[in-house]
């Protein structure tokens, strides 16, 4: 017969893992923080922002829970270098037109693996002695599984289409496949994930995925004026040309054209513009651009002003600049 006091975990081996969770969890509310600035679509945005807070209070309590296994508090430890490398790779989707690659890399692997290892974990947990922990590793798989579920929904969304849907599949061969090489995020193997049905759970209002969507929907028509929209599709097209005549027209008085951005854009070759986002800054207006080619692709920052001969580009800077990925 069983004691109720025997274990699976001594409280050196328990304070280990808490270490190991803390380090994957605070790495990817770092990730998930510094790519809100980098990620234009409002859905993926708004779903960072919701979780960054959820990821710290388990750090928090991670942290916390460390002292009283005879261990330092808020102490992170990557469980082998293979896991640090795996955090490397799933954080170097910076690119703002890599929303998919860091959606997948969260929410396709890594959250899904912290699902089922904290469920293992809790399974294995005693009763009598390890209360704390137990409530802890609770709380975070009712966390994961409200994210797994908005950000499955988030990434449906973003990702339709054959392309992108080929993107997700390499994104997560990759990551999966070095998640396993390091033995999941503890080193110990990975957890048996069964078959996780959080798609269709019941989320809070604060994860709500699909409001997220209607709010970029609702705003994908921008206030632009028309006699602004009408410039600025002229002053796009003039950039694709490579038109130095034309881009000039559009110059306020005073700025030189050698003078701007388009001494580094002058010589590559574009076959498309888009616009990608506006805003008002007090009676001047900020017009950003994304050309695309068969070899690489810029971002152009205009700053629009009105005269009396109409509107005008009082400066003119490259936001970013990138070659096209092979498909």
């Amino acid at each position: 017969m069983a004691e109720p006091l025997e274990g699976t975990f001594s409280a050196e081996h328990s304070a280990r893992l808490l270490r190991n969770y803390r380090y994957v969890v605070e790495r990817t509310m770092r990730a998930l923080g510094g790519w809100i600035a980098l990620t234009p679509e409002l859905s993926a945005k708004l779903l960072m922002g919701r979780h960054v807070w959820d990821l710290a209070q388990q750090c928090d309590a991670f942290g916390q829970r460390l002292p009283e296994l005879r261990s330092r508090a808020h102490v992170s430890e990557a469980a082998n270098p293979a896991v640090a490398t795996f955090m490397d790779s799933l954080e170097d989707a910076e690119e703002p037109d890599q929303t998919v690659e860091r959606l997948v890399g969260v929410y396709g692997v890594l959250k899904p693996h912290l699902l089922a290892t904290y469920r293992d974990h809790l399974a294995r947990a005693n009763p009598v002695y390890e209360p704390p922990t137990r409530r802890i590793l609770a709380r975070c798989i009712d966390d994961e599984e409200r994210h797994i579920a908005a950000g499955e929904t988030i990434l449906q969304y973003l990702a339709a289409g054959p392309r992108p849907t080929e993107r997700v599949s390499a994104r997560r061969r990759h990551l999966e496949g070095l998640l396993a090489a390091a033995g999941g995020v503890t080193g110990d193997g990975l957890a048996t994930r069964d078959a996780l049905d959080v798609a269709r759970r019941q989320t809070d209002l604060s994860d709500d995925a699909q409001e997220f969507i209607r709010l970029e929907k609702a705003t994908g028509t921008w206030p632009v004026p028309d006699d602004l929209e009408e410039a600025q599709r002229s002053f796009a097209a003039a950039l694709v040309a490579g038109d130095a005549a034309a881009l000039a027209r559009w110059l306020a008085p005073g700025l030189e054209l050698e003078a701007t951005a388009w001494s580094s854009l002058r010589g590559a070759r574009y076959s498309r513009h888009l616009t990608v986002a506006f805003a008002r800054l007090g009676h001047q207006r900020l017009l950003k651009t994304r050309l695309e080619g068969p070899s690489s692709s810029a971002t152009v920052l205009a700053r629009w002003t009105s005269s009396p001969e109409g509107w005008r580009i009082a400066a003119l800077d490259v936001a970013g600049r990138d070659a096209v990925r092979p498909a």
